[in-house]
C-alpha cells in the first residue's frame, strides 16, 4: 500500500445485518452490533445489557448477574457472524457450530447498565473449523476472556464445503 492509499475502513453490522448472518434470535442473541469488522481477521460485538433481560428474572433476584457462559456465548456470536460476514454468506445457507472452549476466565461481574465490549480475533482457519481467541471489557476492564472453535456446516448437517 502507497503512502498516498488509504487504508479501508473497518466495517460494522446493526442487529438487522446480525440477524441475517446468525440464526440467534431474542432472547439468545446476545449482541446488539459489531463495530471494527476486518473480514477474517477481528471484530468486535457490542451488547448493552439491561435489567429487563429475560435472564435477570432468575439470575439472581435482587443481585442481577450476567452469566459467564453467555459472556462467552457473545464472545462466540461475534467470531460466528465475523465468519459468516467474511465468507459473504448468511444464516439461510450455512451454520456456525460451536465445538470447543478452552481457558475461559471470568474477572468481574457484568451488571445491568453495563456495556460490553467483546473485541474477537481469529487464531486459525483450517475450514471448516475457526479457532477464536476472544476478550469480554466493560469501561476498559477486562471481565472475562476465552479461546474456542467454531465449525462452520451446511444447513444439510454436513460440514460445508467451503473454497479457499
Amino acid at each position: 500500500m502507497s503512502a498516498t492509499e488509504a487504508k479501508p475502513q473497518p466495517a460494522t453490522a446493526d442487529a438487522k445485518r446480525i440477524m441475517e448472518l446468525l440464526p440467534h434470535r431474542p432472547p439468545m442473541l446476545l449482541i446488539d452490533r459489531m463495530i471494527d469488522i476486518v473480514p477474517n481477521e477481528s471484530a468486535t460485538g457490542v451488547r448493552a445489557i439491561s435489567i429487563s433481560d429475560p435472564i435477570f428474572l432468575g439470575h439472581f433476584p435482587g443481585h442481577p448477574i450476567m452469566p459467564g457462559v453467555m459472556i462467552v456465548e457473545a464472545m462466540a456470536q461475534t467470531a460466528g457472524a465475523l465468519i459468516m460476514y467474511s465468507m459473504n454468506t448468511t444464516s439461510d445457507d450455512k451454520l456456525v457450530y460451536f465445538m470447543s472452549i478452552d481457558k475461559a476466565k471470568f474477572r468481574a461481574p457484568v451488571v445491568p447498565g453495563d456495556m460490553l465490549m467483546i473485541p474477537v480475533k481469529l487464531q486459525k482457519a483450517r475450514k471448516p473449523v475457526w479457532r477464536f481467541a476472544g476478550e469480554a471489557y466493560v469501561n476498559g476492564k477486562l471481565v472475562a476472556e476465552a479461546e474456542y472453535s467454531a465449525m462452520i456446516m451446511d444447513r444439510t448437517g454436513k460440514p460445508a464445503n467451503l473454497n479457499d
